[in-house]
């Protein structure tokens, strides 16, 4: 995995966290708190899941430094200019693209069976957002029904790059396919209202 995707997906993350906390009364310092849990708490469970040690934070402390960069300069930005809300949500989608397959890859190179490669894919991508949301005392996204094909976007994309690396030979185009799908599953599910059946209990008719 190209050291750039993983920053990349860092400074997003983080990025979405700030927007996050637009109405919250959050402060600077509460900001940065946000910010850092969302960029690594995905990839802390994973490499925890993987015993991976130390985990990848504390490896390349360049990555909170990204983070920390990428939320101080969004706080400023924002309490000048009114950003779109959208922005959120399209920031987030290339969090879960980046992270989603970021994490599907360090779990292949560290022997994992494909289905579990898949899932700590999926934790990767979701867990930051999740320790966000739980923060910020709101529903996570990922169990929110109107937030459209969420982890089941970052699973297709996973299972897409699991199912090419196994079959195809190896060649750097696999990760930016996975990505591609779940970027676009998720943009189109946010464009075009796409989502899971809800469930719904089958009432019993009293006699």
């Amino acid at each position: 995995m190209p050291v750039w995707i993983e920053y990349f997906a860092v400074a997003v993350c983080a990025i979405t966290a700030v927007l996050a906390a637009e109405g919250k009364h959050v402060d600077l310092f509460g900001v940065l708190v946000l910010a850092l849990v969302t960029a690594v708490g995905g990839g802390t469970i994973r490499d925890l899941c993987l015993g991976v040690r130390p985990v990848f934070w504390i490896e390349q402390p360049q990555v909170v430094w990204t983070a920390l960069i990428a939320a101080a300069v969004t706080f400023v930005i924002v309490r000048f200019t009114h950003l779109p809300s959208r922005l959120l949500d399209v920031a987030d989608a290339f969090g879960l693209a980046l992270f989603g397959i970021a994490g599907t890859e360090k779990a292949l190179a560290f022997g994992s069976p494909g289905i579990v490669a898949v899932l700590l894919g999926i934790v990767t991508g979701v867990a930051g957002g999740i320790l966000r949301d739980v923060l910020r005392r709101e529903i996570p996204w990922v169990f929110q029904a109107e937030v459209n094909f969420y982890a089941t976007a970052v699973f297709a994309g996973a299972v897409v790059f699991v199912l090419l690396r196994e079959y195809l030979p190896a060649s750097e185009t696999h990760r930016y396919i996975g990505m591609t799908v779940i970027l676009l599953m998720r943009l189109a599910a946010m464009r075009w209202n796409l989502r899971l059946p809800t469930y719904r209990a089958r009432t019993t008719r009293t006699q």
